[in-house]
């Protein structure tokens, strides 16, 4: 029986559903996580009755055919790059982006990877790195001896350097953008990595044409809205008991008719 087979791949989807608003939740306080959304499409139809042919001869062709679904696939799990709410944080090294751009970091091997979360430290060195130790592209080194360190919207960084009374520029932030947002590889960390499907970054100052403004002070929240993932949360429990329901349904049927023919 084919319903038993079609509500099993319901059953997946709607795990699956259920393993993505669950991450969604689990990161809702991660500094500038994008929520996650499962998309799906319907699999292969098997056609009992085609249409548009006529099925004897002489006969005038079938408008309407009978095509029966072979259940749903799961197609992608999109990311949502809307921007989140900031936060203020009072840190000097603490940055968000308002607009569109991503934060240029150099991995250990050597390739770049992508960030919005600005959380940055100094280093023993005084470069400026991530959390886990990573180096801000371009590099940025703070001197020892330097305070209030004041970041513009533009992304130039300043800092007074001991005695003087005048602030000295110590660096240019940059950002980059891409194409299509959506085909970043996720790989933890709050770090993406360009694919073939996002094409290549376009880098450039923030705050001009296209490129998002610098707001030190403040990070970038989740744009996990906690109401709607329950709410979606909720969707996918039903889906998956609707579909429960289907295969004891066809399986209830089975029995009816295995008992008959004996």
């Amino acid at each position: 029986m084919r319903a038993l087979a079609i509500a099993a791949t319901g059953m997946d989807a709607q795990q699956t559903n259920l393993e993505v608003i669950a991450n969604n939740i689990a990161n809702i306080n991660t500094t500038a996580y994008k929520r996650s959304r499962a998309e799906f499409s319907d699999l292969l139809y098997q056609t009992e009755r085609a249409k548009g042919i006529s099925n004897r001869p002489n006969q005038a062709a079938v408008p309407e055919g009978a095509n029966i679904g072979l259940g749903v696939q799961t197609s992608a799990v999109r990311n949502i790059h809307i921007q989140g709410e900031l936060s203020q944080t009072e840190n000097d090294l603490d940055v968000a982006v308002v607009g569109r751009g991503w934060f240029q970091i150099q991995m250990p091997d050597g390739t770049t990877a992508f960030t919005r979360a600005g959380s940055f430290n100094k280093s023993d060195t005084g470069q400026i790195v991530t959390v886990d130790g990573n180096i801000l592209q371009p590099g940025i080194t703070v001197p020892n001896n330097a305070s209030k360190i004041t970041i513009s919207s533009s992304g130039e960084i300043a800092a007074t350097i001991g005695t003087a009374t005048t602030p000295t520029v110590l660096g240019q932030l940059q950002l980059a953008n891409f194409v299509n947002e959506a085909g970043l590889q996720p790989m933890g960390s709050n770090l993406f990595t360009q694919t073939p499907a996002s094409g290549d970054p376009v880098v450039s100052n923030p705050n001009l044409d296209g490129f998002g403004a610098i707001k030190q002070g403040y990070l970038e929240s989740s744009n996990v809205d906690p109401v709607k993932e329950i709410t979606e949360l909720i969707t996918a429990q039903r889906a998956y008991e609707m579909n429960s329901k289907v295969i004891t349904t066809a399986d209830d049927m089975a029995s009816v008719v295995s008992k008959n023919l004996k």
